[in-house]
C-alpha cells in the first residue's frame, strides 16, 4: 500500500482536504468507552486527593496524637503524595517497557493494597503505610491515563479526550466528599471514607483484561497486526489506511533512533529540554498556584473562615468540589477550541483574582473576627478559584504533556513531569498548614497568588500552542524553537 498524504493524518491540513473524515467527540463509542476506563485512574487520583480532607476530621478524634500534632495530620495527607512521587517517577519506565496496559493493571493492584491497609488500620502509623501504597498506585496512574488515552485518540479530539481524565479527577473529588458526608453518621466513618475507595481500581482492573494496548506502543514493539485491529476499532475505513501508513512511517523513524533511553538523556539535546521545561513547569505550578491545598484542607479553610461544624464544613466543600468537576466539562469544551495556551492565560487570570480575594478575606478577618461577611466572602473566594482554575489550570498541564515529547521520550518525560507535579503537590500539602500557622491564611494565600503571577508569565513565554495538531507536527515546534528552520543544525546538542 503506497499512499501519499500532503499532511500527516489528524491535522489541520489533512482535515481540510477530508472533512467528512474528521470525527466528533461522541461519533464512536468504542473510543469513549476506552477513556472512560482508561480515565478510572484518574477517579483514583481525584478521590484520593478530595477524601483525605474530610476523613482528617474524624481520624482526629480517634487518634489524640494526631489531633494534637499538625505535623502528624500533615504526614497522613501528604504520605500518599511521597508515593506518588515514586510511583510516577517508575511509572514513565514501566509504561515504556511493559506498556499502558500493564502499567494500569501494576496501579491498581498497589492502589487496592493501600485502601485496604487505611481501612484496617489499627494506628495512624499503619495509616500512614496505606498511604504511601494508594500513592504509589495514584503516581503510576497519574503518568499512564493520559498518554494512554491520548496515543488512541484522533488529534482533532485528543485534547477534549484526556480532559476527561481531568473529569474524572475533579469528579473523584466530588465523589469523596459526597461520601464523606453520607458516611459521618456511620460508625468507622473515616475507615468507610479510606477503604471504599479500593472498589474502582477492583472495576478498572477488571475492564482494562478486555481492553487493548495503546496502538503506537503496539507499533513501536513491532507488533503491527495487533495495532491496526485496534486503530480498526477507532476509525473508519476510508481514514484507517491513512493512518496506518502514517504510523507505519513513524514507527521506522523512531526505530531508527530506538536506543535506551536514560534519564539524563532528556537534558542532553535542546528541542527535548525545551518540551520539558514547558511541561514540567506547567505541572509545577498546577500545583504550586494551590489547587490541591483547596482540595486537601478545603474543609479545614472553610473551618478557619468561622464555620466550625464538620458537618457545615464538608457540605460547602461538596459544592466547591462539584464546580469543580463542572468547570472541567467546560475546559473539555475549551481545550479544542480555545486551545491550550489561550485557555490557560484566562484560567491564571481568574485563580489570581480569586486568590486575591481569599487573602484579603482571611486578612479581614483576623482584624474583626465578629463580621461573619469575611466568612462568606472566603467561601465566595474559595468557588471563584475553583470556577477559575478547573477549566483551564486543571486539564492543560496533563493535556500538554501528554502530546509534546516525541514518542521514544513520552513515558520517561511524562514520567519525570508528573513527578515534578507530584513533589511540587507536596511542598504545597506539607507545608500549608505550618505556613499558615505562621504567617496567617490570609498572608500565605497571597504568597500563592505572587507564584500565580509567575505561572501566567512563564505560560506566556515558554508554553505553545498544540491545539489539532499531530505528534510529528509538535515535534517540529521543539525543533524549530531550539535549532531555528535549518534542518542541518537540528543534530545539535
Amino acid at each position: 500500500m503506497t499512499i501519499i498524504m500532503q499532511s500527516a493524518p489528524g491535522s489541520s491540513g489533512y482535515l481540510d482536504l477530508h472533512p467528512e473524515r474528521k470525527m466528533s467527540l461522541f461519533q464512536n463509542p468504542y473510543i469513549l468507552g476506552l477513556t472512560a476506563i482508561a480515565g478510572i485512574g484518574g477517579l483514583l487520583f481525584g478521590y484520593d486527593t478530595g477524601v483525605i480532607s474530610g476523613a482528617l476530621l474524624y481520624i482526629k478524634d480517634e487518634f489524640p496524637e494526631v489531633k494534637e500534632s499538625t505535623f502528624l495530620q500533615e504526614v497522613i495527607v501528604s504520605m500518599a503524595v511521597v508515593g506518588a512521587i515514586i510511583g510516577a517517577a517508575v511509572g514513565g519506565w514501566i509504561n515504556d517497557a511493559y506498556g499502558r496496559k500493564k502499567a494500569t493493571l501494576i496501579a491498581d493492584v498497589i492502589f487496592t493494597i493501600g485502601s485496604v491497609l487505611m481501612a484496617a488500620a489499627p494506628n495512624p502509623y499503619v495509616l500512614i503505610l496505606g498511604r504511601l501504597f494508594v500513592g504509589l498506585g495514584v503516581g503510576v496512574a497519574s503518568v499512564t491515563a493520559p498518554v494512554y488515552i491520548a496515543e488512541a485518540s484522533p488529534s482533532e479530539i485528543r485534547g477534549a479526550l484526556v480532559s476527561t481524565n481531568t473529569l474524572m479527577i475533579t469528579g473523584g473529588q466530588f465523589l469523596s466528599y459526597l461520601i464523606n458526608l453520607g458516611f459521618t453518621q456511620v460508625p468507622g466513618t473515616w475507615r468507610w471514607m479510606l477503604g471504599v475507595s479500593g472498589v474502582p481500581a477492583v472495576i478498572q482492573f477488571v475492564c482494562m483484561l478486555f481492553l487493548p494496548e495503546s496502538p503506537r506502543w503496539l507499533f513501536v514493539k513491532d507488533r503491527q497486526n495487533e495495532a491496526v485491529n485496534v486503530l480498526s476499532k477507532i476509525y473508519d475505513f476510508a481514514r484507517l489506511e491513512d493512518e496506518v501508513e502514517f504510523l507505519r512511517v513513524q514507527s521506522e523513524q523512531d526505530h531508527q533512533k530506538t536506543k535506551e533511553i536514560r534519564y539524563w538523556d532528556v537534558f542532553k539535546y535542546k528541542q527535548i529540554r525545551l518540551a520539558f521545561l514547558a511541561g514540567a513547569g506547567l505541572q509545577a505550578f498546577q500545583q504550586l498556584t494551590g489547587i490541591n491545598t483547596v482540595m486537601y484542607y478545603s474543609p479545614t479553610i472553610v473551618q478557619m473562615a468561622g464555620f466550625h461544624s464538620n458537618e457545615l464544613a464538608l457540605l460547602l466543600s461538596l459544592i466547591v468540589a462539584a464546580m469543580n468537576a463542572a468547570g472541567t466539562v467546560l475546559g473539555i469544551y475549551l481545550i479544542d477550541h480555545a486551545g491550550r495556551r489561550k485557555l490557560a492565560l484566562y484560567s491564571l487570570t481568574g485563580v489570581i483574582t480569586a486568590l486575591i480575594l481569599l487573602s484579603v478575606s482571611f486578612l479581614k478577618q483576623s482584624s474583626d473576627s465578629t463580621n461573619g461577611l469575611y466568612g462568606w466572602l472566603a467561601i465566595l473566594g474559595l468557588a471563584l478559584y475553583i470556577a477559575f482554575f478547573s477549566p483551564g489550570m486543571g486539564p492543560v498541564p496533563w493535556t500538554v504533556n501528554s502530546e509534546i515529547y516525541p514518542e521514544e521520550y513520552r513515558g520517561i518525560c511524562g514520567g519525570m513531569a508528573a513527578t515534578v507535579n507530584w513533589v511540587s503537590n507536596l511542598i504545597v500539602s506539607q507545608s500549608f498548614l505550618s505556613i499558615a500557622a505562621a504567617l496567617g491564611t490570609g498572608s500565605t494565600f497571597l504568597i500563592i497568588a505572587g507564584i500565580a503571577v509567575l505561572a501566567f508569565l512563564f505560560v506566556a513565554v515558554y508554553v505553545p500552542e498544540t491545539k489539532g495538531l499531530t505528534f510529528d507536527e509538535v515535534e517540529q515546534i521543539w525543533r524549530e524553537r531550539a535549532y531555528g528552520k535549518d534542518p542541518s543544525t537540528q543534530g545539535l546538542l
